[in-house]
């Protein structure tokens, strides 16, 4: 049997939730607002990689750590 690495939840402000979707290797969510979807994926397979979309034509991809620098301020997305 496949061994369960991550789990996902998703929450909205209607009260909806939805929890423990069980994953091996990776995860998204996606969220649809009008024509555009932003999508966040996560993947466990080596290291921890974040890859976020909005959108055909903007993307950021990169380690988890990495994600965690840009957002403190520490280095900048390329």
């Amino acid at each position: 049997m496949s061994e369960i690495r991550m789990t996902g939840e998703i929450r909205t402000d209607y009260d909806c939730e939805a929890i423990g979707f069980p994953a091996e290797r990776w995860g998204e969510a996606v969220f649809k607002i009008g024509e555009e979807e932003i999508v966040f994926e996560v993947s466990v397979e080596d290291d921890v990689i974040i890859s976020i979309m909005a959108g055909e034509d903007t993307a950021w991809r990169g380690t988890l750590k990495g994600l965690k620098q840009i957002l403190k301020g520490e280095i900048k997305a390329r």
